[in-house]
């Protein structure tokens, strides 16, 4: 059986994969075993992991907010990973209940539970498809279903990037996306650190699972808000990015930078 061009024996439950590991440390239940014990490795390794995810999460719900209230109505998430509560639609819905969300990510699993938990009808998409190709996310049927380029777009790529490598090229990769947005979008991005502590065993962690973790700078994150004008305070470590609550304890030792930017006329 095929969906989207995959078949159900190509979907990998031996191996970790980035989404259900994530999933796992935010005490979520769409995870296997090899994900779980991952996990566990990943926490041993970066002891601060947890809170980190957790300040990214809030750091994407409170760009979502305002890229929604700066007028935005339609949002590209790409890398979505396992529906987490509070969606990204959820979010909009209480800024705008007219904001229209194309979810992407390339893990099937991903998109099955998707397609269960999200019925926003004609409002929302699931599309099944790889960052690696950032042409074909732009031309799929069922992102221009909801996406109209014509119109300003908030793009996320919310702990994403980190997992493609650099021959992989994730600055054309963004590049690409960024063409294809007009003026007067946005662009939310979050990406992994080890400015701030060592984590070469986390990344070790991540050999063994479906993508591996490419840790960069902040100059090399910058990089990727080429062609955007990055809004106040620039880019931050996520729990600096205009918070709401007091930045939780060791949020000093966070290795995530993230920030949100506007693609100028």
């Amino acid at each position: 059986m095929r969906q989207d061009g995959f078949r159900a024996e190509e979907i990998d439950t031996n191996r970790p994969h980035p989404a259900r590991i994530y999933d796992y440390l935010l005490g979520g239940k769409d995870n296997y075993k090899v994900d779980v014990q991952a996990g566990e490795q990943l926490a041993a390794a970066a002891p601060e992991v947890r809170i980190g995810l957790r300040a990214n999460r809030a750091f994407l719900q409170r760009a979502v907010r305002y890229v929604v209230r700066s007028g935005v109505r339609q949002i590209l998430d790409v890398g979505t990973g396992l529906p987490t509560s509070p969606n990204v639609h959820e979010i909009a819905d209480e800024e705008a209940p007219d904001v229209r969300i194309a979810y992407v990510d390339n893990d099937p699993i991903v998109k099955t539970h998707a397609d269960a938990l999200l019925s926003r009808s004609g409002a929302t998409s699931i599309v099944l498809a790889d960052l690696r190709d950032p042409r074909a996310i732009v031309d799929h049927p069922d992102v221009r279903r909801v996406i109209d380029f014509d119109e300003p777009v908030a793009l996320l790529l919310a702990a994403v990037l980190h997992f493609l490598t650099d021959a992989e090229n994730p600055q054309q990769v963004v590049t690409t996306l960024r063409d294809a947005l007009p003026a007067g979008s946005f662009l939310v991005l979050s990406h992994a650190t080890g400015d701030f502590a060592d984590r070469s065993e986390a990344q070790a962690i991540y050999n063994k699972a479906t993508a591996t973790l490419n840790l960069r700078s902040r100059s090399e994150v910058e990089h990727f808000f080429d062609g955007f004008e990055l809004v106040e305070p620039g880019l931050a470590q996520v729990p600096f990015w205009r918070p709401d609550s007091p930045p939780p304890d060791r949020s000093g030792e966070i290795g995530f930078y993230g920030g949100v930017a506007r693609k100028a006329g």
